[in-house]
């Protein structure tokens, strides 16, 4: 393991850097967005927004690429990102916010179809699944130290901005020097959703369902916390365990998936994520019973993203996988999008606790199409089941199609043992 990471750690540390800065930003904007008078609404689209971009992006990027190359785009996107981070709190307007955002969102999607495109470059077959999961560990690690940074600055100040872009600009660095142009990027172009649709029903349905929880748990998060009186260092923690619930709960129900029926493990997931959004709902204000919430609710989210990618794999052809995946991915950003919009108008109609009404009826949503789905065909024996894929909602389709490609070689390895 230590030769792996010997070999990534410049790209691992500039991954880091890059989720340190990002991860500042999604926080700061509840936290400016208040003091500058903005409504949840308006939050809202300016976090749909952030999204928007994120999906352009990561199938714009590849074109990029091709056109001038890995390091061009790189360097580019990274600019245009760093200056978008300083320039947030120079125009505090809706319509400013959500442009900024969206330019964001492109930028930080370009990033990440770059930095995991040498990612997969640089590992082997045997290597891959390691290198995959020091990546989205990293990624996690930095969203969640974020919010650490975060306590120690006023929102009120620009400081914090500038912060965030050094970050993002720093990252840079070491994945520059340290790299060379590898081949062309190509993203599989994904499955038209009517075939999506026919070849995967729950997980086209659950995975759209759950990009609408990521985006507001990631997006509107801050703002609820702002609108029920909680103080920078409080908002700061609630946001930070919703992240560190993935990193924790994301292994043992990887373990789960690969030994009983994925379905039931779905709907299991997708129930217990109800039941914790519900208990934020009834919290009171219990900062014990918000951050157990937050904990479970956001642990949960992470894990149904690879359970759903997993699942549609095993009723597919090898050759399928990758395009199947790539639509699922494109499903995700849509759900992700319209999310925000969606909690924003229930904080804004009853209140804070619209953020945890949307989520947990959501996920009681995921709950009664997978129950549905059970009755429709018999569950997929588990020794035909593909390899569990440890994936983050937050990556591009170049780093889903590279855990697909791990899952087939490990499914393909573990044949002889199965039969």
């Amino acid at each position: 393991m230590f030769s792996v990471l010997g070999s990534i750690w410049a790209l691992l540390l500039g991954t880091l850097l890059i989720m340190l800065g990002n991860g500042m930003q999604f926080t700061l904007i509840g936290l400016r967005g208040d003091l500058e008078g903005f409504t949840a609404s308006a939050l809202a689209i300016i976090t749909s927004g952030y999204y928007v971009g994120f999906l352009l992006g990561a199938y714009q990027t590849p074109q990029l690429i091709r056109r001038v190359g890995h390091v061009r785009v790189f360097a580019a996107l990274g600019s245009f990102m760093s200056a978008g981070l300083i320039a947030l709190p120079l125009i505090p307007e809706t319509w400013a916010w959500t442009g900024l955002r969206l330019v964001i969102g492109f930028c930080m999607s370009g990033v990440y179809v770059s930095a995991e495109s040498w990612l997969n470059h640089a590992s082997t077959n045997t290597t891959r699944g390691k290198v995959l999961s020091a990546y989205m560990m990293a990624q996690t690690l930095g969203i969640i130290g974020a919010q650490w940074l975060l306590t120690l600055g006023d929102a009120q100040q620009a400081t914090l901005f500038i912060v965030a872009s050094i970050l993002v600009s720093l990252s840079f660095g070491p994945i520059l020097l340290s790299v060379a142009p590898t081949p062309v990027v190509t993203v599989t172009r994904p499955m038209s959703l009517k075939a999506l649709f026919r070849h995967a029903p729950l997980a086209t349905i659950g995975i759209f369902l759950l990009g609408g929880i990521y985006a507001t748990q990631s997006g509107m998060g801050a703002v609820f916390g702002v609108q029920i009186g909680l103080s920078t260092e409080q908002i700061a923690l609630f946001v930070a365990m919703i992240f560190a619930g993935a990193l924790l709960l994301q292994y043992p129900i990887g373990w789960l998936s690969d030994m009983m029926d994925r379905r039931k493990l779905i709907l299991g997931t997708a129930l217990l994520g109800a039941v914790a959004c519900a208990l934020g709902f009834l919290s009171g204000g219990s900062q014990a019973l918000l951050l157990l919430s937050a904990f479970l609710g956001g642990g949960v989210t992470t894990p149904l993203y690879s359970l759903f990618l997993a699942y549609t794999n095993d009723d597919l052809p090898p050759d399928d996988m990758p395009a199947a995946s790539g639509g699922l991915v494109f499903v995700f950003g849509i759900g992700a999008v319209g999310g925000p919009l969606i909690s924003g108008w229930a904080m804004q109609a009853i209140g804070p606790q619209g953020f945890w009404l949307f989520l947990s009826a959501t996920f009681a949503l995921i709950v009664l199409y997978a129950l549905f789905r059970m009755t429709q065909r018999p569950p997929i024996r588990v020794e035909n089941t593909e390899s569990y894929l440890n994936v983050l909602p937050s990556t591009s389709p170049v780093a889903v199609e590279a855990a697909t490609a791990w899952a087939v070689e490990q499914a393909e390895e573990d044949a002889p043992d199965k039969a």
